[in-house]
């Protein structure tokens, strides 16, 4: 069975994968469990993820009535006895519930593997290898995490968490596809990212600078000029130092070739910059 979060939650327990029919205040329940397969979540925490700080008085009988839906809901997919359900899939612990996390795959950990192995990769010189591994991780996104649960503080945590980290892995996949050349694969990506992310500066240096290597010098000053807007009208700070530097180098530098074995190469880029604007 396949269940994903990168999106809207779905589960595969058949061909095709079927999207989840929950009200919004089991589906959190649901999300959050899921989010933490294999791990027991206390039922305070479950009562404070979907009701905050002022919980009903049935905040308790509710959340039994969720999870029992959610068994229903499961066993409907899985064609599982809703009794298997509860004792293999999602079960009733001592002062909490939990997911089972061998019964399933997951598509947040498959993701949180490609990336550290991607990552290995590219620190090890394998940058092929770490472009294909990246690429495959950022293909199992089908929309923004949880994208159709309501979160409470703690899946709200999570998400944040893995929609940052989707973000750097876009950055890290650009810079290693300019590296080896792939520029207009480089440019595609960064090209919608930069529009969905208009404070994020690591990925509008990247794409400043694949647009100057690739002769479209306009742009990129008008990518930075944009940023820049952004940032002033929206957080009242000026873009980084890196940014900076790459918009000045743009300005001032004749025909530039980023590799140093070509006679024509001059200076290296200023490194990126690791400052970026918390995702909403």
């Amino acid at each position: 069975m396949d269940i994903g979060v990168l999106g809207p939650l779905f589960i595969s327990a058949h061909e095709p994968a079927e999207y989840i029919e929950l009200a919004p205040k089991p589906r959190t329940v649901l999300a959050v469990l899921v989010a933490n397969a294999g791990a027991t979540i206390p039922v305070s925490s479950l009562v404070r993820e979907v009701w905050g700080d002022a919980p009903p008085a049935s905040a308790l009988r509710n959340l039994q009535t969720y999870v029992l839906q959610s068994r229903k809901m499961l066993s409907h997919l899985t064609g599982l006895p809703l009794r298997v359900v509860a004792g293999e899939l999602l079960m009733t612990r001592p002062g909490g519930y939990t997911f089972s996390d061998t019964a399933a795959h997951f598509d947040y950990r498959s993701y949180l593997e490609l990336t550290e192995r991607g990552r290995r990769s590219l620190r090890n010189g394998a940058v092929r290898d770490g472009i294909e591994l990246y690429a495959r991780a950022l293909g199992l996104w089908r929309g923004p995490a949880f994208v159709d649960a309501v979160t409470g503080p703690a899946l709200e945590a999570q998400r944040r968490q893995l929609e940052e980290s989707r973000l750097s892995v876009v950055e890290a996949l650009s810079d290693a596809r300019i590296n080896v050349g792939h520029y207009h694969e480089a440019i595609s990506d960064l090209a919608a990212s930069v529009s969905e992310h208009p404070l994020h500066e690591g990925l509008h240096f990247q794409y400043m600078r694949v647009l100057d290597i690739t002769g479209s010098r306009a742009r990129a000053l008008e990518v930075f000029n944009r940023l820049r807007l952004n940032l002033v009208s929206e957080l009242g700070i000026e873009p980084g130092a890196p940014v900076q530097q790459l918009q000045h180098h743009i300005l001032n530098a004749g025909d530039y070739v980023d590799h140093p074995d070509h006679p024509a190469y001059t200076a290296p880029y200023p490194p990126s910059t690791g400052r970026m604007t918390p995702v909403v």
